[in-house]
């Protein structure tokens, strides 16, 4: 029987594939590019506190708003998904691992050192000035050298987020435990495996387009160059036919946390499951239907702009249908108001002003007078922050006992909350006005006289009050490790799905014997059975378990540094090929090792898996 490969220490995490572990990296990451992002938008909004505010200069409030923009989509909100997903989708479908777990590790990694790439740019002085869109021709111009580390920073973070996708997609449809059929899957394995599946189908169309910004800024190609035949709304198209899928991408996870967390404080079953369900999928197959309308004023002509508009509409019926199913669970139950609940029933009121500024958006004519103001602006945050940003939060106080061990102050989650909640509302509802008044967006200045100085003072305000929200969750964090009080499994005591019938800490190996699943919410209904433990599927035996590996570190890493040198030769110097050279040979010797080397894993033995299962039952813990 083969021994397992262990490292310790610092090692252990560079080289772990326990998708749990790896879960926690991709969570403190996205936190980590989170408090960047949210210093980039108070810098922001400092500058736009007052009329003709000289803090920053125009150039460094173009690189503020490209960061920010794309920090928080690429490295912030999707990562701190990619944890929850990678820490709870395998346990609710009753699985050991994700179906590849080197390639789980080769994403992650990826990711961070894609991210990595992008935030060095600072430290260059070549910040990406282009916006987060990085339309042409503002990022072809040569002068525009940030552009190169924005294209070959999401390069890098992109082959990471498809392989997370595909990932996730095989390991819902093939790992699934005896029983749980597709519709007794939990709403969050089920917007994670819709959410896959736009990462599969939304994420190439990027590639293609920053591929071809590249070839045009190193190689002179001119696919965006109207002087030489191109065209830049092309790359406004490749664009956009990622950027509204990515929009759900990112939504529709955190539509699943919700769906977890009131059902679970309400002590109800989810209200309209079935319909729940299909309205993830029509949302996601409308997701690729709708990106022209962020494109309605180019000039492509009634008949499309027609298209698109009414396609926009319809995409808000499921959203309606999964708003109503949400108020039907609370309707009756017996809530309660802990702070996970809290954002997740104060994300119902602020998502649906994002709706509902959608629907105005959609109509194409009135889209000429909204279009590039404040008030696309406020609609967009409404979205992502009123929606994904609460359910990130509301999935870090609900799942943080089952990923750390322990749980998250109460009390300092209240004053998180409300801090946040407050300052969200604050920073984005004046931004409607400000649009509606003629505030355009992406100006660094404004002339006093304009109406406009006390709604952005009040949005500022609103903006440091998220800043002092923030600052309150770390210390809840840090607080909740340094405690020693651990907590225990089914840590809310009213759990409805299978993570929750796990130890604390859980085993590297998940479960000791395969769960057997009958029914929607199955230990739930185990309880109300009066069983204490879930059923299973088999009786202990050997677990196969896959080795650490420190390849998918090196293969992203080299890819990093080929990646530094494509940037430096720019300038045709002997360092940028020399770091071409020495990065790729780095990847591809990794590739090679990962090839050559015979790696079966290794078994945990049957009577380890036994003495586990008896010390557990010993302290009552399961």
């Amino acid at each position: 029987m083969q021994q397992s490969r262990k490292y310790n220490g610092i090692m252990d995490w560079i080289t772990t594939v326990d998708h749990k572990k790896i879960g926690i990296l991709y969570l403190f990451s996205g936190i980590f590019f989170l408090l960047l992002g949210g210093i980039e938008a108070l810098l922001i909004r400092w500058q736009l506190v007052k009329p003709m505010n000289d803090f920053v200069s125009g150039e460094t409030f173009n690189q503020l708003i490209t960061m920010h923009g794309t920090t928080m989509i690429f490295l912030a909100a999707m990562p701190m998904l990619f944890g929850f997903m990678n820490a709870v989708v395998p346990l609710q479908i009753g699985a050991r691992d994700v179906a590849f777990p080197f390639i789980n590790s080769l994403g992650f990694w990826l990711f961070f050192f894609g991210g990595v790439m992008l935030n060095l740019s600072w430290f260059f002085g070549a910040a990406p000035n282009a916006g987060w869109t990085a339309y042409a021709p503002l990022s072809t111009q040569p002068e525009a050298t940030g552009v190169d580390f924005y294209a070959l920073g999401l390069q890098i973070s992109g082959f990471g987020s498809l392989m997370a996708g595909i990932n996730f997609l095989v390991t819902i449809l093939n790992m699934r435990a005896p029983g749980m059929k597709l519709m007794r899957m939990p709403l969050f394995t089920w917007t994670t495996f819709v959410a896959s599946a736009l990462i599969v189908f939304a994420f190439p169309p990027l590639t293609v387009g920053l591929f071809m910004l590249m070839f045009e800024r190193l190689f002179g190609a001119a696919y965006f160059d109207p002087a030489l035949g191109g065209n830049v709304v092309i790359w406004e198209h490749l664009f956009w036919i990622f950027g509204h899928p990515e929009v759900y991408i990112l939504i529709l996870p955190a539509f699943g946390i919700f769906s977890e967390i009131i059902p679970t404080f309400s002590r109800k079953r989810l209200f309209g499951y079935t319909t729940m369900v299909f309205a993830t999928m029509l949302i996601g197959f409308l997701g690729f239907m709708v990106w022209v309308h962020h494109m309605f004023t180019v000039g492509l002509g009634p008949v499309a702009n027609s298209i698109f508009a009414v396609a926009t509409m319809a995409i808000a019926v499921p959203t309606g249908v999964k708003i109503f199913n949400w108020l039907f669970t609370l309707w009756g139950g017996q809530i309660k108001f802990n702070v996970a609940m809290l954002y997740s029933v104060a994300f119902i009121p602020s998502f649906l002003v994002g709706g509902m500024t959608g629907v105005m958006l959609s109509v194409a004519p009135a889209d000429y007078q909204y279009h590039d103001s404040y008030f696309v602006v406020a609609h967009f945050h409404y979205v992502i922050v009123g929606g994904v940003v609460y359910g990130l939060f509301a999935g870090l106080y609900y799942w943080f006992p089952l990923m750390f061990g322990k749980a998250l102050s109460e009390k300092l989650g209240y004053w998180q909350f409300w801090l946040f909640f407050i300052g969200f509302h604050l920073t984005f509802f004046p931004q409607h006005f400000l649009g509606l008044f003629g505030m355009p967006r992406r100006v660094f200045t404004y002339l006093d006289g304009q109406g406009w100085d006390t709604l952005n003072m009040l949005s500022t305000i609103g903006a440091f009050f998220m800043g002092v929200s923030t600052i309150v969750l770390l210390i809840a964090v840090v607080k909740a490790f340094l405690s020693k009080d651990r907590v225990k499994p089914d840590h809310w005591g009213d759990g409805r799905t299978l993570e929750w019938t796990l130890p604390v800490p859980t085993p590297e190996y998940n479960f000791a014997q395969t769960p057997l699943v009958k029914g929607l919410d199955t230990f739930w209904l185990e309880k109300m059975a009066g069983n204490k433990r879930v059923s299973v599927a088999e009786e202990v035996s050997d677990i196969h378990m896959p080795n650490n590996s420190l390849i998918p570190f090196f293969m992203s890493l080299g890819l990093f540094i080929a990646g530094l040198g494509a940037i430096f030769q720019m300038d045709n110097t002997v360092v940028g090929w020399s770091l071409i050279g020495f990065g790729l040979a780095m990847t591809f010797v990794s590739m090679f090792l990962r090839s050559w080397i015979d790696d079966h894993g290794y078994y945990i033995p049957k009577s380890q898996v036994e003495a586990d299962l008896k010390a557990i039952r010993e302290k009552g813990e399961q």
